[in-house]
C-alpha cells in the first residue's frame, strides 16, 4: 500500500499543480499504468514476467486450496469491502467530503472561497490509490499473480462498474462490480468471443438510458 501511495503522491503533486484535469488526467494515468505493466513484463525485473509469481500455494502457513482457507479469505475480503464502504461514507459526510464535492462541482469557486484545491485533490487521490492497493485476500485464491492484471483495460472496466451501478454513489460501485463481473463470468464461459462487445454495448446503453445506473433505477421505482 505504501509504494502505490507514494507513487500517487508524487505523480498527483505535479499533475494537480500543473492543473491537469479531465480527460487529459485520465490519459496520463492510463499511460502510467501501461508503462508499469511493460516494466513488470520484463523478466529481468524479477517479478516473473508474463507468468507472474508462480507456485503460490500457501498464505501464513495455510494452504490456499483448502475449503476452510478459501472461505476465510472470502470472509476477510467481505470485511475489507465493508470497511472501505464505512470509510467512504465517513469521508463523504465530513467537512473534507463536502469540500471535495464543492471542488467537483465548481473548483474555481472553491478556490475563491479560500480552499487549496491541490491539497484536497492530492489527499483523496493518494488515499484512493492506497485503498486500491489493499491486499484483498481473495486475490490469494489465484494460482499465480500476473503482470497483465495491471492492464489499463482493467481500470476502464472499473469505470464501467461505476457507470452501471450508479455514478456518484458508494453502493452503486459495489452493485455495478457485482453485476458486470457476474455477466463476465457467464459470457466468458458461454460466449467468450463476444464478451468485449457486450461490455461496450452495456456501457453505451447505460450511458444513454440509465445515467444514474441501476441503483438510480431501483431508487426511482422504490419511490
Amino acid at each position: 500500500m505504501l509504494v502505490p501511495g507514494l507513487l500517487a503522491f508524487v505523480f498527483g503533486y505535479f499533475a494537480f499543480r500543473s492543473r491537469v484535469k479531465g480527460v487529459y488526467f485520465s490519459i496520463i494515468t492510463q499511460a502510467l499504468t501501461f508503462a508499469a505493466m511493460l516494466l513488470f513484463f520484463r523478466n529481468n525485473t524479477g517479478f516473473g514476467g508474463n507468468n507472474g509469481f508462480t507456485d503460490f500455494k500457501r498464505i501464513l502457513g495455510f494452504p490456499i486450496t483448502t475449503p476452510g482457507t478459501r472461505m476465510a479469505l472470502f470472509v476477510i475480503t467481505a470485511a475489507v469491502l465493508l470497511g472501505a464502504l464505512a470509510l467512504g461514507r465517513w469521508l463523504v459526510a465530513s467537512k473534507f467530503g463536502r469540500v471535495l464535492s464543492a471542488i467537483r462541482d465548481a473548483e474555481q469557486r472553491a478556490m475563491f472561497c479560500g480552499y487549496n484545491t491541490v491539497h484536497y485533490k492530492l489527499a483523496i487521490f493518494t488515499l484512493s490509490r492506497c485503498c486500491a492497493a489493499l491486499p484483498a485476500p481473495s486475490t490469494c485464491l489465484r494460482s499465480h499473480h500476473q503482470s497483465s492484471e495491471m492492464s489499463p483495460a482493467n481500470s476502464i472496466e472499473m469505470a464501467i462498474w461505476v457507470a452501471v451501478g450508479g455514478r456518484g454513489t458508494l453502493l452503486g460501485a459495489v452493485l455495478g462490480a457485482g453485476l458486470v463481473n457476474g455477466a463476465k463470468t457467464i459470457f466468458t464461459v458461454a460466449f467468450p468471443e463476444y464478451w468485449l462487445y457486450v461490455l461496450g454495448l452495456l456501457f453505451v446503453l447505460v450511458t444513454l438510458f440509465l445515467p444514474r445506473g441501476v441503483l438510480g433505477l431501483l431508487q426511482r421505482r422504490a419511490q
